[in-house]
């Protein structure tokens, strides 16, 4: 049965750092496609980054993302991490990770991604 767990979100001053976990059972990651995706204050959900079954990372074309935010997978640990620094205010939302398990690719549409975590909230204040 697939499961997906997030972790280490928190609250952070702005400017800080944090490091999102993702805890991965029930299947094979280091063929997976897999997102983080996030969503903030007012937003639909969008995706921060992905990445795709040969292990190439896409990262969201938002320029408020760009260069801040950082993708890793483990295969040995079944985990996948975000790492997010500069962290701003607008940040603040639920991040959850997400398993997409046919397309292949690493589509932005949440739509398209079978499998989701609970979710990890980050709070960033100003």
């Amino acid at each position: 049965q697939v499961r997906l767990v997030e972790s280490g979100g928190g609250s952070v001053q702005g400017g800080g750092s944090l490091t999102l976990s993702c805890a991965a059972f029930g299947f094979d990651i280091s063929k997976a496609v897999m997102g983080w995706f996030r969503r903030t204050a007012g937003e639909q959900r969008e995706m921060v980054a992905c990445i795709r079954d040969d292990s190439t990372i896409k990262y969201a074309y938002a320029e408020s993302m760009r260069g801040r935010f950082t993708m890793s997978k483990d295969n040995a640990k079944k985990t996948l991490s975000l790492q997010m620094h500069s962290l701003k205010p607008e940040d603040s939302g639920m991040y959850y990770c997400a398993y997409d398990h046919s397309t292949g690719t690493c589509s932005s549409s949440p739509s398209m991604y079978n499998d989701w975590g609970q979710g990890t909230q980050v709070t960033v204040s100003s």
